[in-house]
């Protein structure tokens, strides 16, 4: 009786990796998601407003409240002090209708003094505080 130890060529490891299995299932889900797709989709159709970006013109009610770098405070290009502005922002907000105080901060001014404005805003009674800004470049 004899016995054979070695292997033949046809009995040899196999040390490649069958992908044909991998690439069916691939395949498979592939189309199940290209189906479902337009099922999950669906939405609710609904008229959205367009953008308009236009910019706000001043009225001649509007309350224009500059800060400037140092801390000083002008309404309407006239300078004024901490209680004459208060005194000022009461008298405002009394007025039918309640015009709006648009803030120009100077970029390079400190938050605290803007921040003082909008208190005595906000102390006063005063409902509409705007900030005016530059736009961004376009480009």
């Amino acid at each position: 009786m004899g016995m054979n130890i070695g292997q033949s060529a046809e009995e040899e490891a196999i040390s490649a990796i069958n992908t044909t299995p991998l690439v069916d299932v691939m395949l498979v889900l592939l189309i199940i998601f290209l189906i479902t797709i337009p099922v999950a989709t669906h939405v609710v159709p609904v008229a959205l407003p367009r953008e308009i970006n236009q910019p706000q013109e001043t009225k001649p009610e509007n309350i224009n409240i500059t800060v400037a770098r140092d801390g000083r405070v002008f309404w309407n290009q006239e300078a004024l002090d901490n209680e004459t502005l208060r005194d000022r922002l009461r008298q405002a907000a009394t007025s039918k209708p309640q015009p709006e105080v648009q803030i120009r901060g100077d970029e390079a001014a400190q938050y605290e003094h803007v921040g003082r404005v909008v208190l005595a805003c906000q102390r006063s009674g005063i409902l509409k505080i705007g900030f005016i800004t530059e736009p961004p470049p376009r480009g």
